[in-house]
């Protein structure tokens, strides 16, 4: 069990066709909470998937009748889909209103355990002590993203590479040890390819942030002994001293300063994907712990959360990076709604029915939906879970 510093914390049937992800929408709002937690790697609970009886989506789409009001705010990668349900949910039941409002996960933690929002989108999950801390959240599984790594390196050769890089590499690159993109390290992993000399740039963000969280994971257990020996995951990092190397605002603010900073390197969140390639960033093939080059393509990061369906343990909290799939996507994981006591039986009501409906294949976790932001759907399995979950908000 590794521990991290938090500021919060298959189905085959269902499976999409094999395609590339498409475009996404944007939007990006980022602020920082602080508040400390450790949390295991696998998951913060040894409980396993629940054997009780299934319980039905229909018996928690049971919309209010009276206008209430949800906020939700936290995961920026989260966002734009939050942003895409909330629309739906109100044309289709207007007494609900959704107002999703962003700013990091880690501020979606802290809004939810001071009762500010109603939701709190997150990458991360809650480990074991901060549920004993606060013994009346609970993080439920929505939907499986994945994190693309970007770059801005003009002149790539053949025109419409996807540069092959692993996280050795990018452990190096992030670390100042590689710093110019012809280096040999890079080059022996793209065989034929012409890569121009370009200083490295590496950017990351500068605020509390789940997707830091999900790429230094990444990073320690692809390069254990370089980078997980000296950088624990964690959703804030101390990030080494490393010339051209720049902090960015959210997702969105990672796409803006990657464009414009020839040479540089991101992680950001898939459900960007769309608005990195209009901004003429490329994004990376990533070595999987099989020794593979992956896409992060429907399929592949369905392959990646197959293998971790049946182990998600009754709590919804597991890791699914660097996961065992030969062809997997490396950096993947469930977006998670943290949720508390609400404030009365009307806005339990309603935010029942919201995140049944977010997870439901015919509502929210629908292709017209998810593949919007290029995230895909949870296997029938976790849906049971989240479902258990759901059934225990209360006032």
């Amino acid at each position: 069990m590794s521990t991290r510093q938090l500021t919060l914390s298959s189905d085959t049937t269902r499976r999409r066709k094999s395609r590339l992800l498409g475009p996404a929408g944007v939007l990006s709002v980022l602020a920082a909470g602080a508040i400390t937690l450790t949390a295991c790697s696998s998951s913060s609970s040894s409980s396993t998937t629940p054997t009780t009886a299934a319980v039905k989506l229909s018996s928690l789409e049971n919309w209010p009748t009276i206008p209430v009001s949800v906020t939700e705010s936290g995961s920026t990668l989260l966002q734009p889909l939050f942003t895409s349900w909330a629309n739906a949910i109100h044309t289709s039941w207007p007494t609900v209103t959704v107002q999703p409002g962003g700013g990091g996960s880690g501020q979606g933690f802290t809004n939810v355990a001071s009762g500010i929002s109603n939701i709190g989108g997150s990458d991360p999950y809650l480990s074991a002590a901060q549920l004993a801390q606060y013994p009346a959240l609970q993080n439920i599984p929505l939907a499986i993203s994945a994190q693309q790594v970007n770059y801005n390196v003009p002149n790539i050769t053949p025109a419409g590479t996807h540069l092959k890089l692993n996280g050795k590499v990018l452990s190096a690159m992030y670390q100042g040890t590689i710093t110019n993109w012809n280096d040999s390290q890079i080059a022996a992993l793209n065989p034929g390819v012409h890569i121009p000399s370009l200083a490295i740039a590496p950017i990351h963000r500068g605020e509390t942030s789940g997707d830091t969280f999900l790429f230094t994971s990444f990073l320690a257990a692809a390069d254990p002994s370089g980078w997980g020996t000296k950088y624990p995951p964690n959703t804030t990092e101390s990030w080494p001293n490393v010339p051209g190397s720049a902090a960015a605002t959210g997702n969105g603010g990672m796409v803006t300063t990657c464009a414009a900073t020839p040479g540089c390197v991101a992680y950001i969140g898939v459900s960007y994907l769309g608005q990195a390639t209009t901004a003429g960033l490329a994004y990376a093939e990533l070595q999987n712990k099989s020794g593979n080059y992956e896409l992060p393509s429907a399929t592949a990061i369905s392959a990646e959360a197959a293998g971790f369906a049946n182990s998600t343990p009754s709590s919804g909290a597991i890791s699914m990076i660097y996961g065992p799939a030969t062809d997997g996507y490396p950096i993947v994981n469930y977006e998670y709604a943290i949720v508390g006591k609400q404030p009365d039986a009307a806005h339990a009501q309603a935010v029942k029915a919201v995140l049944a409906w977010a997870i439901d294949p015919k509502g929210g976790n629908a292709s017209k939906y998810l593949g919007q932001v290029n995230f895909v759907p949870l296997p029938t399995q976790v849906e049971q879970i989240s479902l258990k979950l759901i059934a225990k908000i209360a006032s």
